[in-house]
């Protein structure tokens, strides 16, 4: 992802905390655990060749990717489907990779529903990108809204309106990045309100450049979290040091399901962070998630 990109000179000088929890989210959280929350975690994409011979094993060709995806992690946030309408059997192929396993397909919106002119008439679209989704069946977890970055409040309404259209069975969350949306007064809590009368969740996104994305604001009891580390700078592991402390206190206070996809500038070391943030939750939480496996070379070591 390169949205919210610095030099890397430049990012011993960014104030990467986490803003206070917002008032807001108490209104949305019951104040204490529930009973078995759903957490998953995962990337953007699986085919990525730099992960051959680091937890793909040697040779791996292209084709057989997600069915080893799918024993390193829980979900994918599967940003093919904002480039391409899939029809059903396209779908289906990728769900029988994981079949019998606790598995989530979290697809982004079609860009010709949300980046190509206005949100209005695209009803038919969007039903063609409904049409094959659907297939995903028990691994369908949430479908991600993202507007484009030139999206601005002054289209609220035309938003808001879209967004009212969509099927009531699904579960939905939006990003926006717009700075409009997180500078202006009213502006925000607005859409947090239109997003919970909807039972829709708000993303939050955890760049290096855009540090306004990451609000940390909750709609539902459920949270769809973009972070997006730096090649394993020193401030990556800190952040997710931060990460960990605000989901330990969500899923303390009522937190449902949790979505968290590792993003890289460069995706070849998202495993690394995964581990990290994998080893992290299980400690300090107690939980028992699964994180990548690493192969072992000839030397016995890991890649």
């Amino acid at each position: 992802m390169e949205f919210g990109r610095v030099p890397e000179n430049e990012l011993n000088s960014i104030d990467f905390s986490l803003p206070a929890e917002p008032a807001y989210n108490k209104s949305i959280l019951k104040g204490k655990p529930v009973k078995g929350p759903k957490i998953y975690f995962g990337c953007a994409k699986w085919g990525r060749e730099e992960w051959v011979g680091k937890i793909y094993p040697p040779k791996t060709k292209e084709k057989d990717f997600l069915q080893h995806y799918v024993q390193h992690y829980n979900s994918i946030e599967l940003n093919a489907t904002h480039y391409k309408v899939y029809g059903e059997g396209g779908i289906k192929r990728w769900t029988e990779k994981a079949a019998g396993k606790d598995f989530k397909f979290c697809p982004k919106m079609y860009q010709g529903v949300t980046h190509r002119g206005s949100l209005n008439g695209k009803q038919f679209i969007t039903n063609e990108f409904f049409r094959g989704i659907v297939a995903f069946e028990e691994y369908l977890g949430p479908i991600f809204i993202q507007v484009s970055d030139t999206f601005s409040p002054k289209r609220k309404d035309e938003l808001f309106n879209y967004l009212k259209t969509l099927p009531t069975d699904l579960q939905f969350f939006l990003e926006v990045r717009h700075p409009g949306w997180f500078k202006k007064d009213g502006i925000m809590e607005e859409m947090f309100d239109m997003l919970k009368s909807l039972n829709m969740g708000a993303v939050i996104t955890d760049t290096a450049g855009r540090r306004d994305c990451a609000h940390m604001h909750l709609s539902i009891p459920k949270t769809f979290i973009r972070y997006v580390g730096n090649s394993l700078h020193p401030s990556d592991n800190t952040r997710i040091d931060a990460w960990v402390n605000r989901i330990k206190y969500w899923l303390d206070n009522g937190l449902e399901e949790l979505y968290f996809f590792m993003h890289m500038h460069d995706e070849a070391t998202s495993p690394e962070l995964t581990v990290y943030l994998v080893d992290k939750m299980n400690k300090e939480i107690g939980l028992n998630l699964i994180k990548p496996t690493f192969v072992k070379t000839q030397k016995g070591l890991f890649d």
